[in-house]
């Protein structure tokens, strides 16, 4: 029971975050706000690696396969995740992050010999089914979709995100396996991708106008730590004591939870298109996560 909670848990933080992202739009550009999200994600998970020991389990090869992790999973997948929510809203966007596990399933398939079963099978249909439903769904009258941009550029930008979400799980698996303590894995990923983001400042594209007002500081703040802090240890505090399948189907319930959110901000309720289709990813969800 208590491993359900902490998934629900992490589940609800991971639709703040993505809420808190949103709030942003327009204001905070996508490099400046991968800067001061990757630096607070770092503070954070650095002080708790601290507290807990957790550097002394990281040795150099492990490094690499995080710092690979980073690369893909942070750098990557963190700019187009944030571009996504920007330009497709965070509803759409937590559903196109469902993809990462299907994604995940592909690359064990290919890269690692990993079998693909029936139920993997038919929850990647379930997810794809779900996502088609909710994002063409043409009656659907929530206001997020109506995207700042037109929707392919966000759709892409999702599908990017996924590809890269999974693969940076992919490089972390031998590290994560062989005993790294997570707060110091979330510290290296992080630290290495706030090093990035802070490298890109040599380019003009990437340099901000402004410092971020008040409001917008905390909401990166917010997302920063609602997402990258709060969620993580809650999700690894419930793979101490409960089933991994579960865990990971309960923490990706993101795009149902963020209907209710959506709903108490806008004051409109979602379609049925959406909640439909955030049902069929999670169930899809479920099946990959239950049957690996």
């Amino acid at each position: 029971m208590l491993a359900v909670l902490l998934s629900l848990g992490a589940a609800i933080t991971f639709s703040l975050s993505a809420m808190t992202v949103s709030a942003t739009a327009g204001r905070v550009g996508v490099w400046q706000l991968g800067r001061w999200q990757m630096a607070i994600a770092f503070v954070l998970t650095a002080a708790a690696a601290t507290l807990a020991g957790g550097w002394a389990t990281v040795q150099s090869w492990q490094f690499g396969f995080l710092a690979a992790s980073s690369a893909v999973g942070i750098m990557l997948a963190s700019t187009t995740y944030y571009a996504a929510i920007y330009a497709a809203g965070p509803r759409v966007t937590a559903l196109l992050f469902s993809l990462a596990a299907p994604f995940a399933v592909l690359e064990g398939w290919l890269f690692l010999d990993e079998t693909l079963s029936l139920p993997q099978l038919g929850g990647i249909a379930l997810i794809l089914l779900g996502i088609v439903l909710a994002v063409l769904a043409e009656n659907d009258p929530h206001p997020d979709d109506a995207p700042a941009k037109p929707l392919w550029i966000g759709i892409s930008l999702g599908v990017v995100t996924a590809i890269g979400q999974a693969t940076g799980t992919l490089f972390a698996r031998p590290a994560m396996e062989s005993g790294v303590d997570p707060f110091a894995a979330m510290a290296i990923r992080t630290g290495l991708g706030g090093l990035f983001f802070l490298a890109l400042m040599v380019f003009p594209f990437a340099r901000a106008a402004r410092m971020p007002a008040g409001r917008d500081l905390r909401n990166v703040g917010l997302s920063s730590f609602f997402g990258m802090f709060l969620g993580m240890v809650l999700m690894m505090a419930a793979l101490t004591s409960g089933d991994v399948g579960i865990v990971s189907t309960l923490t990706s319930t993101t795009p149902i939870l963020i209907l209710p959110l959506l709903w108490y901000t806008t004051r409109r309720v979602p379609g049925w298109p959406a909640w439909v289709g955030a049902g069929l990813a999670v169930l899809g969800t479920a099946c990959i996560s239950l049957a690996a």
